[in-house]
């Protein structure tokens, strides 16, 4: 069972989109307004906008601060620009539903609706098809930090910008490292060790995973060096030639995930059906699990992990460079097609304006992809936010790689976890840059 809901963002009340930690949710494939979910809410005014976006499946009707930060920014846009703005929102029951990616997929080429929320492998995607606008010419863009736009690019064109930077961390329980005399992990092999403690002490599984987010492992310990090392732009180039290999530097990565759960410090089987923060968070904040993987909004947001009772921590994944935060670039873009571009264009240069996105920074207490816009954040996410600050992550996706990143890595991910073995996986990354060559000759 999956819903689908289309609404008045006046008429919604405390029912609003979802932020950019929501696109990880996943979602059903539903055609039209077949379905007997859908709410159809009139719009009053003749100037409407259409979004697409997910819906937080975790208790989705209760207040958080990610939903009610994006909500005041599309209120914004409306009190300024005098359109309403409507959207449809998805959300799936189990992972046998098809994916928020995979709807998306099929709204976006059938041109559904005017402006979508879009993941990373998505936002490409699309792009690659010519299904995006050019949002290059919004004036939010010359505010935006030169990360953000490098790794929105398309083809020459900004397709997509997001409202956070969203940041990806190990959450740690750090009552229980103290309990058992654990210094924070820096290096993979520091992480394996504190797992065969708590292993060892009766922690059935040290690391609560699920199907989407184990990728972040891979990444950081795969491009710690290409982003840290002062070679980036050579060593991607590299890989665009087929010079180097991304087989070559994703196996360390897949071999610490096989080593994790041939230990048994991950449950790969339940890992391979849970949905994000559902799989796992319970045993989290029961104290039966020490380490979880998430984003940096689920510091914040109650439906989440803001309010543990106990000493909460997020900091990077173990690399050969220390903890590594990993950033998948996440965004808006606005359909080629849309039926009402102009206007939808007009509320993006709004909700990502530097006003807006102060209000929704200041709610959420995430990092901006506007440089001139700052806020504090908890004492939790403050290992996280230093390493960010001082320029030291990974990127999780970025659209001057030949082969997408973030998507390609998660499901070859989970192939690993319903039994591939390391050489299968890195033979996919193998197929996948053969393909991506073959495309540029």
């Amino acid at each position: 069972m999956c819903f689908f809901r289309r609404v008045d963002i006046k008429k919604a009340g405390r029912i609003c989109i979802a932020g950019m930690a929501a696109l990880a949710m996943t979602a059903c494939s539903v055609k039209g307004g077949s379905d007997n979910n859908l709410i159809i809410v009139e719009n009053e005014e003749k100037r409407v906008v259409e979004l697409f976006s997910p819906m937080e499946k975790a208790e989705a009707y209760v207040e958080n601060t990610a939903r009610s930060a994006a909500d005041k920014t599309v209120m914004l846009a409306e009190e300024k620009l005098g359109v309403s703005v409507g959207y449809v929102t998805y959300t799936a029951e189990d992972y046998q539903d098809k994916t928020y990616d995979d709807v998306t997929l099929d709204r976006a080429r059938n041109d559904m609706d005017d402006i979508y929320l879009l993941n990373p492998d998505t936002l490409r995607v699309l792009g690659e098809e010519g299904k995006l606008k050019d949002l290059s010419g919004l004036n939010c863009v010359k505010n935006l930090r030169d990360v953000v736009i490098a790794a929105n690019m398309v083809d020459g064109k900004l397709v997509g910008i997001p409202q956070e930077v969203v940041a990806y961390g190990l959450f740690i329980n750090k009552d229980m490292f103290d309990q058992y005399g654990l210094a924070l992990p820096e290096t993979p092999e520091d992480f394996l060790e504190c797992c065969r403690v708590f292993k060892e002490n009766g922690i059935e599984t040290p690391v609560g995973a699920n199907r989407w987010w184990l990728e972040t492992f891979v990444l950081a310990q795969a491009y710690a060096d290409l982003y840290n090392g002062g070679n980036t732009e050579a060593e991607i180039a590299a890989l665009n030639s087929g010079e180097r290999k991304y087989s070559d530097y994703m196996r360390p990565g897949f071999e610490f995930l096989q080593e994790m759960i041939d230990k048994g410090y991950v449950d790969a089987e339940k890992a391979l059906v849970s949905e994000a923060i559902e799989g796992e968070g319970a045993d989290f904040l029961a104290q039966k699990t020490p380490i979880v993987m998430a984003y940096w909004g689920a510091a914040n947001t109650e439906t989440a992990y803001g309010k543990p009772d106990f000493e909460m921590l997020v900091i990077g994944f173990p690399s050969g460079r220390g903890q590594m935060p990993v950033i998948p670039m996440t965004g808006f873009g606005v359909g080629i097609n849309a039926e009402h571009g102009e206007d939808a264009l007009a509320v993006l240069d709004v909700m990502l304006s530097d006003e807006a996105l102060q209000i929704y920074a200041e709610t959420n207490r995430v990092i901006s992809p506007s440089k001139n816009v700052e806020v504090e954040c908890i004492p939790a996410l403050k290992p996280l936010h230093d390493k960010i600050h001082d320029n030291v992550y990974v990127l999780g996706s970025n659209a001057g790689m030949e082969v997408e990143q973030w998507g390609n890595t998660c499901l070859i991910v989970r192939e690993l976890l319903g039994g591939a073995t390391v050489d299968e996986c890195m033979a996919q990354f193998d197929r996948l840059q053969e393909e991506a060559l073959g495309k540029n000759k």
